[in-house]
């Protein structure tokens, strides 16, 4: 299976490791270590170098409570990191929900759209079909009260439902199946058992027969499994990073990408063993 992601066409016979470059000074675990240019820069090119296959460039926060902030603001601080990367080897990715910032970065060349509100917005979806770039379809609760008191009564068949129309629905709108990656939202809107549920479940979304994204990245799940704070939860990251995989993840995004990427390559050469 391959992703096509702008110019680039991922090899997805063995998982992808997405390394976060947070441009953001209030994001939940790296707000503010790499809000300037130069940092977020020296931090990109770090992560290639640990073996990064994506990166995914944020510049709004989407934690709970975070204030939100106008397209210009975002477009002020990814613009500069993303024209600093230009020409790296791996494919550039833009966590955003603004069609007018998904405009801007895929005619600057971007190759994925990272969209927590799965192209619900019409003007978001069009931004990504007039595109050759790939975009990941995440699912959280709507409207956004929900995120509170989450309720379900069967997370796992609604998540799954959920991403299934989304699935249909970008593909009728000209997205070609090749192009879309789907994430399951862990974290958003979803209490620890609906997570854990998730997790336990998460083979039965390789039957959309479309790539699973999984982002659990020293999230507060974890801190409520561990009893540690975020920045001791590095361990539990990868454990669930390597989980996803062993559930039919074709990508992970990661905080740590030197401990992952490491974790991978051990699984990898078990696996390969059998061929």
């Amino acid at each position: 299976m391959f992703l096509q992601c702008g110019s680039f066409n991922l090899n997805l016979s063995r998982a992808l490791v997405m390394g976060i470059v947070n441009v953001t000074p209030d994001s939940f675990y790296d707000g503010g270590h790499h809000a300037q240019r130069h940092a977020a820069l020296l931090h990109a090119h770090q992560l290639i170098e640990e073996g990064v296959d994506i990166l995914d460039i944020g510049g709004e926060s989407s934690r709970p409570g975070a204030n939100p902030i106008s397209v210009d603001e975002e477009l002020d601080r990814i613009m500069p990191v993303i024209e600093g990367l230009r020409g790296v080897p791996v494919p550039l990715s833009v966590d955003t929900c603004k069609p007018e910032v998904m405009r801007f970065v895929l005619s600057a060349g971007v190759s994925m759209i990272n969209d927590i509100n799965a192209l619900q917005h019409p003007d978001a979806l069009m931004a990504v079909v007039k595109s050759n770039a790939a975009v990941c379809l995440m699912h959280r609760p709507y409207p956004d009260q929900s995120i509170q008191q989450p309720h379900y009564g069967d997370v796992v068949a609604e998540v799954y439902q959920f991403l299934h129309e989304r699935i249909l629905f970008t593909q009728t709108a000209g997205i070609a199946r090749e192009r879309i990656l789907i994430d399951p939202g862990f974290g958003f809107g979803k209490s620890l058992v609906h997570n854990l549920s998730l997790l336990r479940y998460l083979d039965k979304f390789s039957d959309l027969g479309i790539p699973l994204l999984v982002g659990m990245s020293r999230k507060s799940m974890l801190g409520a499994i561990t009893g540690h704070g975020v920045d001791g939860r590095i361990h539990a990251s990868v454990a669930a990073a390597l989980l996803a995989v062993l559930k039919g993840a074709s990508v992970v995004r990661v905080h740590d990408v030197r401990a992952t990427v490491d974790a991978l390559r051990v699984l990898n050469a078990v696996r390969e063993m059998d061929l």
